[in-house]
């Protein structure tokens, strides 16, 4: 809780709940597909596809926003699906976005844990966040990839913090101009102490 933590009690609860589940997820004694990230099948057409991706449709039916998506897509397997106008399949995409393995491994020796200043999540607690979003043509590198806890990657998505990398090559915020009119970049170093 804090100024920039609007989330009642109840609504902490429901992400401490929902962290818990993810991070059980992905260990490794689970069944052979347990620790893999959800799948995501975002259904868009081309046009939307090649301008800016617009809303999508879960293969429930159910609708969601682009915010929406772009939030699900940060540590989600994406199978981007292409349909023509008359909704025929024109492509089905590849699984190549994820930040895993050797890569995951270097966010994780240059974060130590949730770089959002003053968190103390440790790594096995984050997303890996694309800095510049993967729908929006980012690149699933080093270089834009940041790790995020549960709420600081909803908190990202969802408010006027902004994240770079700086000239060292580390993570550093930008508040919103209503809680630091000179919006001096802020980093996380609780993580260097341990």
């Amino acid at each position: 809780s804090g100024p920039d933590d609007p989330r009642s009690p109840g609504q902490r609860r429901h992400d401490a709940l929902a962290d818990l589940c993810r991070l059980t997820l992905r260990t490794r004694e689970l069944p052979d597909h347990g620790g893999d990230p959800a799948q995501l099948v975002v259904t868009t057409n081309f046009e939307s596809l090649t301008q800016q991706l617009s809303a999508g449709t879960l293969d429930t039916g159910l609708h969601l926003t682009p915010e929406t998506v772009r939030r699900l897509a940060c540590d989600a397997t994406i199978l981007p699906t292409v349909l023509g106008s008359t909704s025929q399949v024109l492509d089905v995409g590849r699984q190549r976005r994820l930040i895993t393995g050797p890569l995951r491994r270097a966010l994780i020796l240059r974060d130590h844990g949730c770089a959002f200043p003053g968190c103390d999540r440790p790594p096995r607690w984050c997303d890996a966040h694309h800095i510049q979003h993967w729908a929006d043509n980012g690149p699933t590198n080093l270089a834009n990839a940041v790790l995020l806890c549960g709420h600081h990657h909803r908190h990202i998505h969802h408010s006027d913090w902004t994240v770079r990398l700086g000239r060292d090559g580390h993570p550093e915020f930008i508040p919103p101009a209503w809680l630091d009119p000179d919006q001096l970049p802020r980093r996380n170093h609780y993580h260097q102490r341990t």
